[in-house]
């Protein structure tokens, strides 16, 4: 039943300004039907009526300072909302031309939807609740006060490598063009928190954001961000500060898990204004997260930004639909390869080694097991012949010891160790389970007992010892011990430790986004300004990979593709939606009408606090009509399917165990009555499996003893109706938490001695080299340094001393006969300069003579650069950042260059359609000095 405008007032708008902490009894606050003033019709010097020459506004909401700050203008639930807008923006203008000031904000509403204009600044946009007056006075402010975008300094201490910059710059020009959602896509390791920092900070300066939250999915990822915040905008107020459980309203930065968030949005003690924030940070946005809780970002529409590490094809078309983007094309990505092949690398290559055992390949029987291992077990009293086990079910159904202990010890043994090459460094061992991870923690201890068990530990997210100062992440981080962090999907992503050398993939993976992730674990540089002894250096790192994970994903780029789940309480709504159509065109009116009392008592207990149910209101106010339900046609049954069925997904406080029990069940009853006799029978045996399971050992199941027994006898069953169904989920489906479940098949333990079956190194990474540049430099610099022992010339070189033309040509003859065949090309190749010659080189690897290459060279002078004009824009930067590739590649750059291909790219003027005159001079000047 629609109501009157008057009744929309009181019952809906009201209660909405009410909950945003208005007081519309206080004149001071709110001035319902306000009184404007508006000029006469032409010729018309007296009004002719009353009411002539005024307008009157619903509402108007009024700032401390008693000037109108909002105007609300209110439709009957029964009207669009919209019918308002051009009325409501009439009377703002109206309002600013009698009482001078500034032009307040704009609302509209039907009290179903409410919309938001921020005239001649921002078009309208659905909100979910009006703002507190707090949240308006800040937006009169910011819009007084905010500066011009474009031009904004960027601190480039926080972030200041060219790609962030130019990350930064295109969303500060994007948010310039009224643009509200963005998304970044940067490998991980390459500061995409940093780059996050950098552009709130240069928000906040410029007077476009006062509260800004950051989103993560993990309480060590927030711990991360809060550190930081607190290293970067260190005068900032953050939010929680240690032990801070509830919402603090007077910080700037606000750091939260999505969880924390989500109840905080519900907790109607602890109301969060929806414009709290006036820009929010997605980290890791991907579809499974915004399933579960995209309530947060529906709730809060303010300006977003989404940040990933997973590569742009790989990225679900719904992520680029979020934050608006065309599929495929983010606002800014820097990949993987582009951040390893710059000059210098801004992140770390790596080299994979696959070790497989024996078992693994050929799976343990009587044909792989040796035979001193038989004999054991056949004094043990064991089958042989009862020993069948593939491979892949090795951690599954079959543990054996001896697999994990030789992947131990080939990882001890093939691991890039510290300093003084005897412990591995740093290193991640990716676990299939928690048990797997314990058992691997065990071969270490028991294999290097030496190391008093400090020298590998489990870190699994339920163990409070992880977190926390001197928790074993912090110790992991920060301590020589432990070396080997054993982690299940903890360590997975997210966690930042530059000093990693070391993954071990000791379980399959199966998803590619997730795969990345725990690859990007390595690829962080070491910082030179905080040097850890247990790693003074890292050119690249180690992948062990005794899963053929790489091989996996060379045949299948995607992954495994995951059908999406739909939540069992949407399930369950789903599945009594069918049986009441069912029923209906069965003739069964009674199961139906039984059926429809059921669903209005599900839809009854929605959370009312939900902003999915608020933004629903609509929809849910036609169910409050009894006529509705009188007779539920089809149309009736499709529209409570598309409205009303996905509304489910809200609740989240409930007995899923008892629900899938009554699921079960609904779907045995939908069976029988389309009279599906297989499917009713296969079902009914499900049913009858959960029920024997129930132990009546314990004193609440025992209650229910004759049912349980009954209930599992085939007379129940043929004489089964609506009431035995009702009963059945009433009494046993809360009883369904004390099920003792029989796992399938018994896990076997053995203790056999497994043997390497292949150990290879495998050609990967953005180099696709087996002999790396930097293994080759090595290998150079090493026979260099034994040869200088007793090599007359190369002494005379370590001296100082001169040495002619024919010395040197006798010193190059003999190094290119020896392995590994040096060359002036191949030196000029791995040391990436062209010019220098090879006397230089051999001084310089001798020590005595500094050759700084080319590319370091000119990409110092344009970082440089870049830092001494910090208001370049976006497209600025990419001309510069083309630029400076264009001279490392060529070696030499000439004036009519920047106006023609690649260059004009950009755009078809080249640099005279991106610079000013006096810009263009200076570049010129660069770019001949560093090709000179």
């Amino acid at each position: 039943m629609s109501k009157t405008e008057a009744q929309t007032r009181s019952e809906l708008i009201d209660q909405q300004l009410a909950l945003s902490g208005w007081n519309i009894k206080d004149p001071t606050q709110v001035v319902e039907e306000f009184d404007i003033v508006t000029a006469l019709p032409e010729g018309v010097a007296e009004p002719r009526t009353k009411y002539e020459g005024h307008q009157f506004s619903d509402y108007v909401l009024l700032g401390k300072d008693g000037k109108p700050l909002a105007v609300v203008e209110a439709k009957k639930t029964a009207k669009d909302a919209a019918i308002g807008r051009e009325q409501a923006k009439q009377y703002c203008y109206n309002i600013q031309k009698q009482l001078g000031g500034e032009l307040p904000f704009c609302f509209y509403t039907n009290g179903h939807e409410l919309y938001f204009w921020d005239l001649e600044n921002a078009p309208p946009r659905k909100v979910v609740g009006f703002p507190t007056r707090d949240d308006l006075a800040r937006f009169a402010y910011i819009r007084r006060n905010r500066k011009p975008l474009t031009q904004e300094f960027i601190n480039t201490s926080i972030a200041g490598r060219d790609y962030q910059i130019r990350a930064i710059r295109s969303v500060l020009e994007g948010i310039e063009q009224k643009k509200r959602d963005f998304l970044l896509v940067m490998a991980t390791g390459t500061g995409k928190t940093r780059t996050c920092i950098a552009l709130t900070d240069a928000l906040m300066r410029a007077g476009h954001a006062e509260k800004v939250l950051f989103l993560v999915d993990r309480i060590a990822l927030r711990e991360q961000a809060l550190s930081a915040f607190k290293e970067h905008m260190p005068n900032e107020p953050r939010w929680p500060n240690v032990g801070e459980k509830l919402i603090a309203k007077d910080r700037r930065v606000y750091v939260a898990t999505y969880p924390t968030m989500l109840n905080i949005i519900r907790d109607e003690s602890q109301h969060l204004s929806p414009h709290f924030f006036d820009f929010i940070v997605v980290d890791e946005s991907h579809r499974s997260i915004y399933n579960t809780f995209g309530e947060v970002l529906d709730y809060f529409k303010t300006i977003t930004m989404g940040l990933t590490a997973t590569p742009t094809d790989i990225i679900d078309h719904n992520t680029f639909e979020l934050f608006h983007c065309e599929d495929g094309i983010p606002t800014f990505a820097y990949t993987y390869e582009e951040a390893v092949n710059n000059v210098p690398p801004y992140l770390c290559n790596f080299q994979v080694m696959k070790i497989q055992t024996k078992f693994q390949m050929e799976g343990i029987s009587k044909r792989t097991i040796s035979l001193e291992d038989q004999k054991k077990l056949i004094l043990q009293g064991k089958e042989i012949e009862d020993i069948n086990f593939e491979g892949t079910q090795l951690e599954k159904q079959v543990i054996n010891k001896g697999t994990n202990a030789l992947i131990v010890r080939e990882f001890m043994e093939e691991a890039i160790k510290d300093g003084n090459g005897v412990l591995p460094g740093k290193t991640i061992f990716f676990c299939a389970t928690k048990a797997h991870a314990r058992r691997i923690e065990e071969i270490f201890d028991k294999l290097y007992p030496q190391y008093h068990g400090e020298l590998a530990k489990v870190l699994v997210s339920d163990d409070p010892r992880v977190y926390g100062k001197g928790g074993l992440l912090d110790q992991f981080t920060n301590n020589d011990m432990p070396r080997i962090a054993i982690s299940v999907d903890m360590l997975d992503t997210g966690i930042d430790v530059r000093e990693i050398v070391n993954l071990v993939f000791a379980k399959p993976v199966y998803s590619y986004t997730k795969f990345w992730q725990m690859v990007g674990r390595g690829t962080r540089l070491l910082e030179a300004s905080k040097p850890k002894p247990w790693c003074l250096e890292k050119d690249a790192f180690l992948i062990l990979d005794c899963w053929d994970n790489f091989e996996y994903f060379k045949l299948n780029p995607k992954g495994k593709e995951l059908k999406p789940q739909l939540p069992i309480p949407v399930k369950l709504v789903g599945l009594r939606l069918d049986k009441i159509e069912a029923a209906n065109d069965t003739g069964n009116a009674d199961t139906a009408a039984r059926e429809v009392v059921k669903l209005r008592n599900q839809i009854a207990t929605l959370p009312q606090n939900s902003v999915v149910i608020k933004e629903a209101t609509a929809q849910l106010a036609r169910l409050g009509d009894d006529n509705f339900w009188l007779t539920l046609n089809h149309d009736k049954l499709e529209f409570l399917r598309t409205h009303i069925k996905p509304l489910f997904r809200t609740v989240s406080e409930a007995d899923f165990k008892a629900m899938r029990f009554e699921r079960d069940v609904l779907e045995y009853s939908l069976a029988v009555i389309r009279e599906e006799k297989e499917q009713a029978e296969t079902i009914k045996e499900g049913i009858v499996e959960k029920i024997s399971e129930l132990p009546l050992s314990v004193p609440f199941v025992k209650l229910e003893e004759e049912l349980i027994r009954a209930a599992q006898t085939p007379l129940y069953w043929s004489e089964a109706d609506e009431d035995r169904f009702d009963a059945m989920i009433a009494k046993l489906g809360p009883l369904m938490k004390f099920r003792e479940q029989d796992n399938g098949q018994e896990q076997t333990h053995l203790d056999l001695a497994d043997e390497l079956h292949k150990k290879e190194w495998v050609e990967f990474g953005p180099q696709n080299e087996a002999v790396s540049v930097t293994r080759y430099r090595e290998m150079v610099e090493s026979l260099i340094t034994e040869l200088t022992d007793h090599n007359p010339i190369l002494k005379k070189l370590k001296n100082g001393e001169p040495i002619n033309s024919d010395e040197a040509e006798q010193l190059a003859e003999l190094l290119h006969e020896e392995h590994p065949h040096i060359t002036e090309n191949l030196l000029r190749q791995v040391y990436k300069n062209r010019k220098a010659r090879f006397i230089q080189f051999i001084r310089h690897i001798l020590g005595i003579e500094v050759l700084k290459s080319f590319p370091d060279e000119v990409s110092a002078a344009f970082d440089q650069f870049i830092r001494a004009h910090t208001t370049l824009n976006s497209r600025q930067l990419e001309f510069l950042n083309l630029l400076k590739n264009f001279i490392i590649e060529r070696e030499k750059v000439e004036k009519k260059d920047l106006i023609n291909a690649p260059f004009t790219v950009i755009h078809p003027q080249g640099i005279r359609g991106v610079f000013s005159p006096t810009e263009i001079n200076e570049i010129l000047q660069l770019a001949q000095t560093l090709a000179a």
